[in-house]
């Protein structure tokens, strides 16, 4: 920039944000228990691990960078669906399992909220089907058959 200089471009580099700890309550009543920063503007960054819960019960326990869901975490339904696993930009994304209220689970590949890859699906009785998933399809899923 015109009219800065090596000291200013120094200074800059040494003000990384300093991460505070506590509780926030959002205006919509949710609840945030965690690491966060001051933005430049001076609102809340949610940033390093925190715990955000919803009004309608809805939990979120995990890592936060750019005030979205960035990390390792687990968010926790109502209805008791569970995703435990990668999130990007408050999306499912990378390795993870989403677990239904029936307690059928698919285990593998996330993209964008997406069982997207490689992956397995245990239904209700236990029995495992490994295989790609495409989004709403997976074709040539194979039994994994459990001799034990």
């Amino acid at each position: 920039m015109p009219g800065e200089t090596k000291k200013d471009k120094k200074q800059q580099e040494d003000d990384k944000p300093v991460i505070h700890s506590g509780v926030y309550i959002f205006p919509n009543g949710d609840r945030y228990e965690g690491e966060f920063i001051h933005s430049g503007d001076g609102s809340v960054e949610r940033s390093g691990q925190g715990l955000h819960t919803t009004t309608d019960g809805t939990t979120y326990e995990g890592q936060w960078g750019s005030d979205k869901m960035n990390g390792r975490g687990k968010l926790t339904n109502p209805s008791g669906a569970i995703y435990e696993g990668s999130f990007n930009n408050n999306q499912f994304h990378g390795n993870g399992k989403y677990t239904w209220p029936n307690n059928s689970y698919y285990e593998g590949d996330f993209q964008e909220n997406r069982m997207e890859g490689e992956g397995q699906f245990t239904d209700t009785e236990g029995q495992v089907w490994v295989g790609t998933f495409r989004y709403k399809a997976a074709p040539g899923l194979k039994f994994k058959l459990n001799l034990d």
